[in-house]
């Protein structure tokens, strides 16, 4: 079985310290909460990774939703795999609220660590009533437990947030051009991985200048990317048709195309998964970070497209990937609006949008 650290004191990590910690034992327990999808995110694939890496093969996904049944919690950790295989307990929380029943269940759970189980809590941002429950202070003060508040950095650092991201991908930016970024995404942080991660599609490794990155934020505008994703998720086959038609016309890049749609599929694909294994579509959207008015979108979107439907959209998506790369031949921008149509349901013939 692989080791499990065993604590004298509870550790509270900060953001930028998981990373070493990661690369010893894990512990028990991890507590991940704030007011960043975005970042709790990233740190519970982060510690799903390590969790991999260190032998516990077998995950088990607990979404506490409407209707949630906390003895599960219970069962999973006395599930062992048959193998004798070590497991992650995946517990998400999207409401943050357990209530009186799972706050027990929570306390029980953390009062007996078990060797070769792995614990992972994801939480929203909490109040800080709930910080003083019970159950979250077990949780975050336990001996072999590990909490992780993770929030959004303040405006004034954005800019250094976006440099470490764009080290992450070998690039860097003059000053002006990470206040352009910072300016641009208002402090929504998925805005920023977004455009972080375009500008990692579009340009070499080495530093930017602030007008490459002016011309690839605003890329999204000018060349109806965007307007691209919207009539995907509304199902209108034939506005895509004739936008894919504009893109081509202005030589818009292939690998900028493919991410937008490659996006909307994968979070499809994800919200899928959610409802068919039963959980509502608030629940669904919450673990997808979709929130607010996108989710109207979203929900016409999911009501029409099957998993087997996504999945061939997700190989389709490879297979385009492969063709940018000269991996495999054929008509890029057919399989685009292939692709496209194949998403938004529709039937048309290629020329029939134009």
């Amino acid at each position: 079985m692989a080791p499990v650290s065993h604590k004298t004191e509870a550790m509270q990590l900060r953001p930028d310290q998981l990373d070493t910690h990661l690369a010893r034992p894990l512990a028990s327990l991890y507590l991940l909460h704030g007011d960043e999808p975005l970042l709790v995110l990233e740190a519970a694939d982060a510690i799903r990774k390590a969790a991999r890496a260190q032998g516990y093969e077998e995950r088990e996904v607990l979404v506490a939703g409407p209707g949630f049944r906390w003895d599960q919690l219970q069962l999973a950790g006395g599930n062992m795999s048959l193998f004798g295989g070590n497991k992650l307990i995946d517990l998400r929380i999207p409401n943050g609220k357990p209530g009186r029943e799972g706050g027990e269940a929570l306390q029980r759970h953390a009062a007996q660590p078990m060797d070769g189980v792995v614990t992972l809590i994801t939480l929203p941002q909490l109040d800080w009533q709930a910080k003083k429950a019970a159950w979250f202070t077990v949780l975050s003060a336990g001996s072999s437990n590990v909490a992780i508040e993770l929030n959004a950095p303040a405006l004034r650092q954005l800019p250094d947030w976006i440099a470490a991201r764009l080290a992450r991908q070998q690039q860097s930016a003059v000053p002006e051009a990470l206040e352009f970024i910072a300016a641009h995404v208002e402090g929504n942080l998925l805005a920023a991985h977004q455009e972080i991660q375009k500008l990692g599609l579009l340009y070499p490794a080495g530093q930017l200048t602030l007008a490459q990155v002016e011309e690839a934020v605003l890329d999204v505008a000018r060349f109806d990317v965007d307007k691209l994703r919207t009539a995907l998720l509304a199902g209108d086959g034939a506005r895509c048709a004739r936008l894919l038609d504009g893109l081509r016309a202005e030589d818009t890049a292939p690998t900028l195309i493919l991410w937008a749609l490659a996006q909307e599929a994968r979070t499809l694909a994800q919200l899928r998964a959610q409802l068919d294994r039963g959980a509502s579509f608030d629940v669904a959207c919450s673990t997808a970070r979709i929130f607010g008015a996108r989710q109207s979108a979203y929900r016409q979107a999911v009501q029409r497209c099957p998993t087997p439907l996504l999945r061939n959209a997700l190989l389709q998506a490879a297979r385009i990937d492969r063709m940018i790369k000269g991996l495999t031949r054929g008509d890029l921008w057919d399989e685009f609006l292939q692709l496209t149509l194949r998403l938004t349901q529709t039937r048309l013939t290629p020329r029939a949008s134009s």
